[in-house]
């Protein structure tokens, strides 16, 4: 998927993973009763959080990690009809390895 939008500074842009619609034991779960999911894949980071000396903070995280972020975490925009969220990489909580 390419994209058309460049995160700033420490923010970083992710597409939520599809939550799931079957739970472990085997109930199908109606759209009404999902959660939303709190996993996504990195599409894009920005430029680095600018520190009070003038230069950049590297990234943790990069393009293409699957993370954790917190629940109510980011701002979520539609580019092309597909849901994004952008958000601060404090709000990004693990990586999944």
């Amino acid at each position: 998927m390419a994209v058309n939008v460049r995160p700033l500074g420490d923010k970083v842009l992710l597409k939520r993973l599809e939550a799931q619609s079957v739970t472990k034991s085997g109930i199908v779960l109606p759209e009404a009763a999902k959660e939303k999911p709190k996993r996504g894949k990195i599409l894009a980071v920005g430029d680095g959080k600018l520190l009070e000396s003038g230069e950049r903070a590297k990234f943790q995280v990069k393009k293409g990690d699957e993370v954790i972020f917190a629940s109510y975490a980011g701002t979520e925009i539609k580019v092309d009809g597909e849901e994004l969220l952008i958000l601060s990489e404090d709000e990004v909580l693990a990586v999944v390895v």
